[in-house]
C-alpha cells in the first residue's frame, strides 16, 4: 500500500489506523532520510495503540531504545549510530520482540531476517510524503 500525506496530521492518522490492527508483537521497520517523517510516524503508532501523551515519543538516537507504554509496549530503536549489524544483539533485541510492539528507525542500516512491516517514507515538496508500508517475513530489504 501506497499513500501520499501532505500534512503531519494525515502522517500521524495513517501511522494510527496502521496500529489499530496491531495484535502486540509487531516489528515495524521505519526507513526513510534524515527528516523524512520515521519518529512522526512512530507518535502516531503510539497514539493507535491507546498512548495518551505522545509528546514523550523521540527518537533514540542517542540513547539508541526507548520503553513507552501504551496498549502494548513499545520499544522504539534508532540504529542509526549502530556500526555492525551484530550491535543489535548486544543491545538484547531478541528478547524485546515477544514482549511488545517493536518500532526501528534506519532499519535499512542492518540486514534482519524477522517477518516485519516495512514502512518506507520518502520527501516530496514541503510536507508531502509518500509513505509505502509492506507487510512481509524475512528482510528489511527487499
Amino acid at each position: 500500500m501506497t499513500v501520499v500525506t501532505r500534512s503531519e496530521r494525515e502522517t500521524l492518522a495513517l501511522a494510527r489506523k496502521l496500529a489499530r490492527s496491531f495484535k502486540g508483537k509487531e516489528v515495524v521497520f521505519l526507513e526513510g532520510e534524515l527528516g523524512a517523517g520515521k519518529t512522526v510516524f512512530a507518535k502516531g503508532i503510539a497514539a493507535g495503540l491507546g498512548m495518551k501523551d505522545t509528546r514523550r515519543v523521540c527518537s533514540p538516537s542517542f540513547t539508541i531504545m526507548n520503553v513507552y507504554r501504551a496498549g502494548f509496549p513499545i520499544f522504539h530503536f534508532d540504529l542509526y549510530r549502530l556500526e555492525r549489524s551484530t550491535d543489535i544483539l548486544d543491545l538484547g533485541w531478541e528478547d524485546y520482540l515477544e514482549k511488545g510492539v517493536v518500532l526501528v528507525e534506519w532499519a535499512e542500516r542492518i540486514v534482519f531476517d524477522y517477518p516485519a512491516i516495512r514502512v518506507a517514507i520518502k520527501k516530496g515538496k514541503g510536507n508531502e510524503r509518500r509513505i509505502t508500508v509492506v507487510r512481509r517475513g524475512g528482510r528489511a530489504r527487499a
